[in-house]
């Protein structure tokens, strides 16, 4: 790659015109519609509690789990001889880091045996990201970012044959990858991807033209996974199609590297695609299905943000406890205080049920008989939620010591303890790969798959009324057999679930909340019918709920394994289970009040009238301070992007 200044204009075709039905075409035709396989969340959101699904946990087989453990001890090793402040400063992870993770296979962990790589399996591979999250998330970044929805996994899952020899060992040895899908006016709805690839008249290559922004990775890949739409044409389905590209190919240039209040050390940048011609042979999969890769990357990739989201909340509970036992206030250690007590326990209860959650959902990931799209997408929802919480109250715990820098902690003889960093560095976590808003509404869209599956006909204004009739029979089945289902269940039986002890209570909760949120969806299809996809606040709501209920469940199932297979520490896990879903049924009483008593309407007129500017009086009397002043001076330059690319591509 080169590195050159902006241009004024693009080379891009205009901007596709998409309505909003168009773009929800769009969105639903690149969604996986068939489910051969069970999904435990999916199940919870239809009012039944399978646990049959989740327990007892599945482990690793042996040669796996011994595999996993020497290259976690390898990682272990290479982690300490890490300087997370030195990476925060200097805003880049130091030539000898890369080169330490490469000679452990770190850039290899996912990718098969077979292809030079570790072949770990998806439990290990988390907790490899754990471990290094919490040493640096810039590193943990860089490696999820490579391997969990860069070049490997859409090769490894779509790719030919030619193209896992061709790629896969190249990226095992340390051949860093990107994955370049957004751009600058193009962020979570792709109809309106502008990136073109131009298929050449005899069929051998295709022509990229486009800007890709936010490439992670992409200021030093040397292998790039590329969005691009194809035109329709002779020969020619067309669509988002997925493309394999040299990092080095002539017309790509990086315009710009990004820097963010966290991650200082993310090689995150602005990528621009100027002719760039790309053989047929790179493409991966059909045309037309580059949406789709894309989503079924994520279903596991996902899982990489829980996991650092887990680390982080470790690394909190650690300098929460630490620090609530040392510092003396009023006589007694402020953790004896009641208000810090508080958010001690919410720390330390709920990392228990993030490593939980994230532990289930790999553990499923890897049996393959589970349908994991809903579960990763709630773990990686309700753990980014949660650990920025965490950080959030590590920061308040430790005080004015929580807001001010290692750096300058460490610089007047104190231990430099980087809370606000954490705080920075997990902020990211509610917008990378699907922002918060936008997995509720993915999350939302799987939790009502079965209403849409047979009575989305009957809604749908464009279904004639041949097809409305039988989508109304149809339905009616469907509810008749149903519905009964909803009025009682387990939950209710005093002695249901005893093999969970003292935690059997909660899962008596989790299954008559799970009826009452199936009750309450449908109640609200019945209601709004076509008009229930802009109720996003309700859904938002119903999803939440559906995370905790998903979190509880998990929790619970851990605490009996641990306590099952670790007797030493007594009935500690039981006690951090007990208290995580004492707190998650306080937060799902309160969801379903906001169900039907929220100000949902309100909110909406009032953000229409700030959008029409009948507010703008309200702004008065402060300064911009994004607008360009006097006394606005550039900021001071880091490494120059050309610099960083020699770095590491030599």
């Amino acid at each position: 790659m080169s590195t050159v200044e902006p241009a004024s204009g693009t080379n891009q075709d205009p901007e596709p015109e998409v309505d909003e039905r168009r773009a929800r075409q769009v969105a639903e035709q690149a969604r996986e519609s068939g489910w051969s396989q069970p999904s435990f969340a999916k199940e919870l959101y239809l009012g039944r509690l399978r646990l049959d699904l989740i327990h007892p946990l599945t482990e690793p087989d042996e040669p796996s789990r011994r595999r996993g453990e020497a290259f976690l001890a390898e990682l272990r090793r290479v982690c300490e001889g890490i300087d997370p402040q030195r990476i925060e400063l200097q805003e880049r992870i130091p030539d000898e880091t890369i080169a330490a993770l490469r000679e452990v296979g770190a850039f290899g962990m996912k990718i098969p045996a077979e292809y030079g790589g570790l072949g770990l399996t998806q439990v290990h591979y988390n907790r490899a990201l754990m471990l290094v999250g919490s040493v640096s998330p810039a590193i943990g970044a860089l490696l999820s970012a490579h391997q969990s929805i860069g070049v490997p996994q859409p090769v490894a899952m779509f790719g030919t044959e030619e193209q896992r020899n061709t790629f896969l060992p190249r990226c095992a040895e340390g051949a860093i990858s990107a994955f370049l899908l957004t751009e600058p006016d193009v962020g979570s709805d792709p109809a309106r991807l502008r990136c073109t690839a131009t298929p050449a008249q005899d069929g051998s290559e295709y022509v990229l033209d486009g800007v890709k922004l936010w490439t992670t990775n992409g200021v030093v890949a040397e292998l790039l996974v590329v969005m691009a739409r194809v035109p329709e044409g002779p020969g020619h389905r067309g669509g988002v199609t997925a493309f394999v590209v040299e990092g080095d190919s002539a017309g790509i240039t990086v315009e710009h590297r990004n820097r963010f209040m966290g991650l200082k050390g993310l090689e995150n940048g602005v990528t621009r695609l100027h002719r760039v011609r790309v053989p047929a042979a790179n493409r991966i999969g059909e045309e037309g299905h580059g949406l789709r890769i894309a989503l079924s990357t994520l279903n596991t990739g996902r899982l990489s943000l829980p996991a650092m989201c887990a680390g982080g909340g470790k690394w909190a509970t650690k300098v929460a406890r630490e620090w609530a036992r040392e510092r003396v206030q009023w006589g007694r250690p402020v953790g004896r205080h009641e208000e810090v007590a508080k958010k001690l326990s919410f720390i330390t209860a709920t990392t228990y049920a993030m490593e939980a959650m994230l532990d289930l959902s790999s553990q499923m990931a890897d049996d393959k008989r589970h349908d994991i799209r809903i579960e990763a997408a709630i773990a990686k929802l309700w753990a980014s939620e949660m650990a920025y919480t965490i950080a959030d109250e590590l920061v308040q715990v430790r005080g004015g010591r929580g807001f001010e820098t290692a750096g300058s902690l460490a610089a007047r003889g104190e231990r430099g303890v980087p809370a606000e960093q954490l705080l920075r560095d997990l902020r990211i976590n509610r917008i990378f790969e699907g922002s918060t808003e936008i997995m509720h509404l993915l999350i939302a869209r799987e939790a009502v798959d079965a209403h849409l599956s047979v009575a989305g006909d009957i809604i749908d204004p464009d279904t004639s009324r041949s097809d409305k009739a039988r989508a109304v029979a149809r339905a009616s089945g469907f509810y008749a057999r149903w519905l009964p289902t909803l009025v009682v269940g387990r939950g209710q039986v005093p002695s249901a679930f005893a093999e969970f002890g003292p935690l059997a209570a909660h899962l008596r909760f989790v299954e008559r909340s799970s009826r009452r949120l199936a009750r309450s969806t449908f109640y609200a299809m019945s209601r709004w019918q076509g008009k229930m996809e802009v109720k996003q606040g309700f859904l938002g709501r119903v999803v939440d709920i559906g995370a905790e209920l998903f979190a509880m469940s998990a929790v619970v199932v851990r605490a009996r394994a641990d306590t099952d297979a670790h007797p030493e520490r007594g009935t500690t896990p039981f006690e951090l289970a007990d208290v995580f879903c004492h707190q998650a049924r306080l937060r799902i009483d309160t969801l379903f009040e906001g169900l039907w008593s929220n100000t949902d309407e309100l909110d909406g007129k009032l953000a229409r009238r700030l959008m029409d500017d009948s507010y703008t009086w309200l702004e008065e009397g402060v300064l911009d301070p994004s607008l360009p002043g006097p006394l606005i001076a550039p900021a001071a330059p880091g490494p120059s992007e050309k610099e960083d690319q020699h770095r590491r591509m030599g």
